[in-house]
């Protein structure tokens, strides 16, 4: 049974940084996609990037760019998420989920109904 678990949420200043963990288990597929996830109060899910787990080839989305950065460590089977330049609007609740990809089908995207494993999420928050 695969499961996800993330971890390195926390209250951060806006401007700081904050590295996100996804810990995977379990996996029975050799080829996947992992991608993170966000909500905020009151608003809906929203997908932030993703990474093709074999290649490492990565997608964000718009809001973002140049501010975040998401790997993974194959040994530890962990994908990161490296926020940079925090805003109080990137304050939400982030979520990792997983889904079969093979690399000839090109870079994954964060679309939330492509993922149906999910990991139970970690708080962020930007404040002062």
């Amino acid at each position: 049974q695969v499961q996800l678990v993330e971890s390195g949420g926390g209250l951060v200043q806006p401007g700081g940084s904050l590295r996100l963990s996804c810990s995977i288990s379990g996996a029975t597929f050799d080829f996947y996609a992992v991608a993170w996830f966000r909500q905020a109060p009151g608003k809906e899910r929203e997908g932030v990037g993703c990474i093709g787990y074999t290649d490492g080839r990565t997608r964000y989305v718009d809001s973002v760019k140049g501010r975040v950065i998401i790997s993974r460590d194959k040994t530890k089977n962990t994908v990161y998420l490296q926020m940079n330049s925090l805003k109080p609007e990137d304050t939400a609740v982030y979520y990792c989920a997983i889904t079969p990809w093979a690399d000839n089908w090109g870079i994954p995207h964060p679309r939330e109904y492509e993922y149906d494993i999910w990991g139970q999420g970690t708080q962020v928050t930007v404040s002062a």
